[in-house]
């Protein structure tokens, strides 16, 4: 039966929760403030914590600041339980480390899927812990560097259209895409945004130089809502100069990259209309993982900006598609219909 440290000062609400978490088979540790929650944490050592915020005596942030900094305490998955729903308090929490944060009044189904979930996760990481702790072998491939990433990295969090770097900004951190999609894009002479690549799930982005305390060479920013997992450049460093392997690896991902841009910028230079438009709407479609015929939904100026055309352009060859039945059309989504057709355009 796993064990949950439930930190909580409502007395009802705590109660109330625990009843709720014992129902469904969870052995339930009450904690009524902070102070008490992190001397329970690091005496029991639960499975897992659920901490409101606002508490007297120690709140929830300093419950994870404390608990970050004990090596018996810091794998715990961490739950953020709280009446505060501005913007500004989520991401405090989730850059101080939090795995989740639920918002009062939440449902029966909402806590138990994130406890389950956060669980499962915590236990996977366990595993490759132990295993790296027993297997002194090095990081032999990207997939080890990519575990490498979510065992040690941050975790930050983007909705839709934000920017999670500027061209020029200090390139401190390398990205794993654990869910969503991103764009990296840069200005013309003219101002027009040119996307330079697309990143989804499981791709790597933001590397500059490994050597030379270079800027990000072009701007990235969430396509949709999208959770990376960033590691320091001086870390990655660290990694690479004693795993030579991956590090060739990273060379070939690096070249392959560089292809892909020369490709993108030989098709905005000599491909028709109709081929750009078809191309990116299918690039999308893989990008975001999805089925041929399900629906895609993006916005025109990111379609137009990828395949580098005007948007007003793409927009008419789109409804050109619409009427010859290879898509349908319906606001900002975008479904294929006939996909050999549109592949026949390509």
């Amino acid at each position: 039966m796993k064990k949950i440290l439930l930190i909580e000062d409502d007395v009802v609400l705590r109660e109330n929760t625990s009843e709720l978490l014992e129902l469904s088979n969870y052995n339930v540790i009450n904690a009524p403030n902070g102070k008490k929650g992190v001397e329970l944490a690091q005496k029991a050592l639960p499975d897992i914590i659920v901490c409101d915020i606002m508490m007297p005596e120690l709140d929830g942030y300093g419950v994870l600041e404390a608990l970050t900094k004990n090596d018996t305490t810091k794998h715990i998955p961490f739950i953020f339980l709280s009446a505060k729903t501005e913007r500004k308090d989520v991401r405090k929490g989730m850059d101080l480390g939090a795995d989740d944060y639920i918002t009062k009044p939440f449902s029966e189904e909402e806590l138990i899927s994130a406890i389950e979930s956060r669980l499962a996760k915590a236990s996977i990481l366990k595993d490759l812990r132990e295993k790296h702790e027993e297997d002194e072998e090095e990081i032999r491939n990207l997939n080890d560097l990519k575990n490498f990433f979510d065992d040690n990295g941050k975790i930050f969090n983007f909705s839709r259209d934000k920017l999670i770097y500027k061209e020029g900004n200090n390139s401190n951190y390398i990205f794993l895409i654990n869910k969503g999609l991103v764009k990296c894009h840069k200005l013309d002479e003219q101002g027009k945004e040119l996307t330079t690549a697309l990143f989804k799930e499981d791709d790597l982005f933001g590397y500059t130089s490994f050597t030379q305390n270079l800027a990000y060479q072009e701007s990235a920013t969430a396509v949709k809502d999208t959770e990376l997992v960033g590691l320091s450049k001086q870390e990655l460093t660290n990694v690479l100069h004693s795993n030579h392997k991956v590090t060739l690896e990273l060379i070939q991902l690096l070249t392959e990259d560089l292809a892909g841009v020369k490709n993108q910028l030989l098709q905005m230079a000599y491909s028709s209309v109709n081929k750009k438009t078809a191309t990116t709407i299918l690039q999308f479609a893989e990008k975001l993982n999805r089925k041929p015929k399900d629906i895609i939904r993006i916005s025109r100026n990111d379609l137009a900006s990828v395949a580098g055309i005007a948007t007003e352009t793409l927009i008419r060859t789109m409804s050109n598609f619409k009427k010859q039945g290879i898509i349908e059309i319906e606001g900002r989504n975008i479904r294929i219909l006939d996909l050999e057709k549109l592949q026949e355009i390509c």
